[in-house]
């Protein structure tokens, strides 16, 4: 009878070690998945561009313009705008289309004349940003702009740069 008894007691201990293993097993699971989760959430998929020559010519017709023939700098926060729209998903898929769309750039960027004098510096900005990933540092993530010294209402408008005679902005939730 002891013996049965020490038996019984030796397998509701091997049961409880059991058990108790089996629920930190448990317990570490979704621990770990739920850390397994977040790095794939961080991880988006990349998204590859092929550019075209029509491409660098959009890019460097809104540069261009849109940065009132400045400089080099201009023209890269111009130049990171387009691309921000470009990769955001909200905007056309090409950077003529993100270019062309109907009332987002100035007038005629697709069909005026560009300075021959100019090329050879949009030339070399363009590529940076399309060869290179250049963007420019103050412009970040912002898809917004519009001329420098005009002042609007709203309270979403958050400013991150100045470039090109252009005030550079994200919209932002409403504080």
């Amino acid at each position: 009878m002891r013996a049965e008894i020490s038996f019984g007691k030796s397998l509701i201990g091997i049961l409880l070690v059991g058990l108790a293993a089996a629920s930190c097993t448990t317990t570490s699971k979704p621990a770990a998945t739920a850390a397994n989760t977040k790095t794939k959430q961080a991880q988006a998929p990349k998204v590859t561009f092929n550019y075209t020559a029509k491409d660098r010519d959009c890019l460097k017709r809104a540069m261009y313009f849109e940065s009132q023939h400045s400089d080099e700098d201009g023209y890269l926060a111009v130049g990171t705008v387009v691309m921000n729209r470009l990769t955001s998903g909200a905007y056309p898929p090409s950077i003529c289309g993100v270019v062309a769309q109907e009332k987002q750039f100035a007038p005629g960027v697709m069909t005026r004349e560009v300075k021959p004098q100019a090329e050879t510096e949009l030339a070399t900005a363009a590529d940076a940003i399309l060869l290179k990933g250049a963007r420019h540092p103050q412009v970040k993530d912002a898809m917004f702009f519009h001329t420098e010294g005009l002042k609007f209402p709203y309270d979403n408008m958050h400013y991150v740069a100045v470039a090109g005679g252009n005030a550079f902005y994200e919209k932002r939730d409403s504080d």
